[in-house]
């Protein structure tokens, strides 16, 4: 499913963060390995995305949702 969302939390040297959107409650996890943007690939806490997401098939660092590709939502 595709939503768009605002970046909780990025953690730039584990390589994981936290986006927020109204269909992922309490948070979608991404990896640093599903953000599509140029260079060293993060994000910035209060960043606008459009992401790509799926319910987890178990808990991933305590979330029910992971992202499978993200990108700026000024990118679109």
């Amino acid at each position: 499913m595709t939503s768009r969302g605002v970046v909780r939390c990025w953690n730039s040297e584990d390589g994981w963060g936290v986006i927020d959107c109204e269909q992922t409650p309490g948070g979608c996890w991404a990896h640093f390995s599903e953000v599509e943007v140029a260079g060293f690939r993060k994000l910035t806490s209060g960043q606008q995305v459009a992401f790509e997401w799926q319910k987890a098939s178990g808990p991933v660092e305590g979330f029910a949702f992971v992202a499978v590709r993200v990108h700026p939502a000024e990118d679109e």
